[in-house]
């Protein structure tokens, strides 16, 4: 399983990029997929994610609103539209997925990761 990152950048304050995650195999091999980031403290959090089974997805609370999780199930990419971007949502973006359920991790556990994508906001 591998996991392909890209569409980061040097973006300025209230702008919209996309990122895209190109995974290997069927989507139906992924019990979730989604994001996660690394803020320049080290900060690492959850972002977002998709539940491949029932398409459900979710969100940390200080990008809801903002950003959009979805995916295309025939070229087996993950995307997130992210807008209104603030300087704190500089980090490293990390497209990471689950292939089973991990009990007690909400969303997306994290089980394999793909390499980041840098995302810097700034004017």
């Amino acid at each position: 399983v591998q996991l392909q990152a890209s569409g980061g950048g040097l973006v300025q304050p209230g702008g919209s990029p996309r990122l895209s995650c190109a995974a290997s195999g069927s989507p139906s091999d992924y019990y979730a997929i989604g994001w996660f980031r690394q803020t320049p403290g080290n900060v690492r959090e959850w972002v977002s994610c998709i539940n491949s089974r029932d398409g459900s997805t979710d969100y940390t609370e200080s990008v809801k609103g903002r950003f959009a999780i979805s995916r295309d199930y025939a070229k087996n990419t993950l995307y997130l539209q992210m807008n209104s971007l603030k300087p704190e949502d500089t980090a490293v973006y990390y497209c990471a997925a689950d292939l089973r359920r991990y009990k007690g991790a909400g969303c997306l556990f994290g089980e394999i990761w793909g390499q980041g994508t840098q995302v810097t906001v700034s004017s």
